[in-house]
Formats: C-alpha cells, structure tokens, sequence
C-alpha cells in the first residue's frame, strides 16, 4: 500500500540527514536553551490569514505557563506578530534558516537543533504543529515520551506532507466534520492503519462574541472578509454586487483579484489588524458573502453571525452544518458555474426583504453565542493539551 511505500520514503531519508540532524544537536549542546518549557508551538508564518488568526489565538491559551513559539516560513509583512504576544510567550522567526532553499542545509541542522532543545527539557514538554511542514519533519527525531499535537485546519497539500509522520502525533485536531470525512477517506485509499482515524478530534474555532452588535448606519449590502486567492473567488463577489446593483466591501489584499471592470461596484479596505476598525466594518454591512470552491468552516462566517449578518455562501466544507436556508442564510452550490452562482447570488441579494434580514440577523447573533464562544475553544485546547 501507499502508506506502507511512504514509510520506507521517510526511514532512507533520515539514514541520509542523519549527519546533518547530528551535527544540530552537538550546536544545541554548544548554545542550549536558557529556559524551560512547558510548551513548543510551531507556525509558519505571522502574516494577516484565517490560519493565522488561529494560531495566535491558541498562543495565548495558556496562561501561567512557559511557551516557545517558533515561526518557520517567511511572512510577508509582520502585522499579526504582536497578537501571539503574552506573559509566559517567547517568540522566535527561524525562517532566515528554514525557510532558503538555496542554503537548504540549514533547515536539515535546524531540526537537530530543535530536536536536542526539546529532549532536553528537564519536564517533558508538549510540540504543537500548527500546520507547519518544519515540524513534521522535526517529529521523528523527538523522544517518544514527548506528546506530539497536530492542527490541519482543511484538506490540502498538508493532508498528503503529514502521512508518514501521523505516527509520530498523539492527537490530531481538525476544525471541521467535513475535513475530517474526506482524511478518512485518504486514510483507507493510502492504507493507513485504521487506529489512526481515532487519533483526531474535532475542535472548532472559536472567537471572541462582540458585547455591541447593532448595526450601523450607512452600510453597503454585501462584505467579503479574506485572501485574493483563487480557491476564494472574490471575484465572484464583484460580479454578484454589479448584477445586484449594490456595493461589496473586501477586507484584505483582494483588489489585485478583482477584474478592473468590477471594481466600480467594490469598496477596498484592505489588510486591517485593528479590531475596533473591523469590528465597525462589519456592523456597517448586511451579508457576509463567501464564493469559495473549497473551505473548512471560515471564521469570517463566525465573525459575521456573531454581528447578526445574513450568509450567502458556496456550501463548501462545513458551511452548511451552520447555514440553514431562509433562517440564517442562502447557499449556492459550489461546484456550479460561475455564471450560475453569480446570477443565483444576485438574484437573492434583489429579493432578500429587509425584514428577513432583520429575522435572519437575530438568528445568526444566538446561534453564534451558543456555538461560537472562546471558552469551548480554549477548554478543549487545554484539555488536550494537559490531560488530567
């Protein structure tokens, strides 16, 4: 079987890194640590995303504890970087050594540098992967006393990357159901052991319910909150405000994805950290709107229910667990044309009467009190974390 193959992959590949895993351990001994730790957290990046909103929220879960955070890619600006920022948090950007395919060497050095940090602690310490293609191949050199937790927040190239390394991770975390069906699904096509699938828990993201969610004045109808990415499509939002003949706003770097024609029917924001400031963004619109072919279940939709916004969405990943159709929202089908869903969307966004909205608003704000909150969040993260 395929898993079996990997396997083999991944033991001849540490026979031959084996020399440079060694030689970041004896640089580990040379310039240890010079504190202890209760917990090793690994991310890639620190720039503005959904992912990232995550990690920095599970950074700060854990108060009263010591946590070393190492980031391992490059990101491209630094504005998300002082929300992983809290007492007991030690931050580090390593990505200036594993992040250089031209000086690959000293990713390989890294990981032995990481591995003796690590080992070394005088309490076992538990690993957090975030998602992060370092720590994967950091796994198998860390002692098997050391809890190891993975985060895979969709089904992506992470999905295939973590396979020979699962053995190695005590629990995995998934933050949707159907992310979860379609890993089992790769499980039993890889051949992987069926006693894996036990090993992952649902956690849902959380975030922090706003005290005011009346609406504000002035508002456009629709919002897109994300990346310009093409799995998102805001393009399709563009085109659904210009048939509707309404005005989107976009939160984030979109506008390079938006045709120039389009953007006659478009507010840019851009990229905003400030939570006041997208706070009162949100208040100022009706719809939160999400085109995407592929998600898990977006916080954006969190965000906007939580504000009393109306859905209209694609019903990719878990979208639908939480949309319900004429109670809180609308869904297009996703895998439909773009022209399909561009005139469906515009079409309920001409019909939708502004006492729905205002039924639909009400709906939204209860459902994301009782099924949104940060405390479920954290207790499961710190449960996990430190079983009693």
């Amino acid at each position: 079987m395929i898993y079996s193959l990997l396997l083999i992959k991944r033991s001849i590949e540490a026979v031959l890194l084996a020399p440079w895993i060694g030689l970041g351990r004896l640089i580990a001994s040379w310039k240890p640590l010079r504190e202890e730790y209760d917990i090793f957290l690994f991310f890639p990046f620190y720039h503005v995303g959904g992912a990232e909103k995550v990690h920095s929220e599970i950074a700060k879960l854990f108060p009263g504890k010591k946590v070393m955070i190492f980031f391992t890619k490059r990101s491209v600006n630094d504005a998300m970087l002082p929300a992983f920022e809290a007492p007991g948090n030690t931050i580090r950007d390593i990505s200036v050594y594993t992040d250089n395919k031209f000086l690959y060497f000293n990713n390989l050095i890294w990981r032995g540098i990481m591995a003796a940090y690590i080992s070394r602690q005088q309490k076992p310490p538990v690993v957090f992967n975030g998602q992060c293609n370092f720590a994967y191949k950091l796994s198998p050199h860390l002692p098997a006393h050391i809890r190891q937790i993975e985060l895979i927040h969709s089904f992506c190239s992470f999905s295939y990357i973590r396979l020979p390394f699962i053995r190695f991770y005590e629990a995995t975390v998934m933050i949707s159901r159907e992310s979860i069906q379609r890993h089992l699904e790769l499980y039993r096509q890889y051949g992987v052991p069926a006693g894996y699938a036990e090993r992952i828990r649902l956690i849902m993201n959380g975030i922090p319910l706003p005290k005011d969610t009346a609406p504000l004045e002035g508002t456009d109808m629709l919002l897109y909150v994300g990346r310009g990415t093409p799995e998102k499509r805001a393009h399709l939002v563009a085109a659904i405000a210009k048939e509707a003949g309404v005005t989107a706003g976009f939160i984030g770097n979109v506008e390079a994805a938006i045709p120039e024609a389009l953007r006659a029917h478009c507010r840019f924001y851009g990229e905003l950290t400030d939570a006041a400031r997208i706070d009162e963004i949100y208040r100022r619109h009706r719809v939160i709107v999400i085109t995407s072919i592929r998600e898990g279940f977006p916080m954006v939709i969190m965000e906007g229910m939580a504000r009393g916004l109306a859905v209209l969405a694609t019903d990719a990943g878990d979208i639908p667990f939480h949309v319900r159709e004429g109670e809180n929202g609308f869904l297009l089908k996703h895998l439909d044309t773009e022209e399909n869903i561009i005139t469906a969307g515009a079409q309920l966004v001409k019909n939708w009467a502004p006492e729905k909205l205002e039924a639909m608003r009400e709906n939204n704000i209860a459902y994301a009190r009782s099924h949104f909150s940060m405390e479920a969040f954290a207790e499961a993260y710190r449960s996990l974390f430190f079983k009693a």
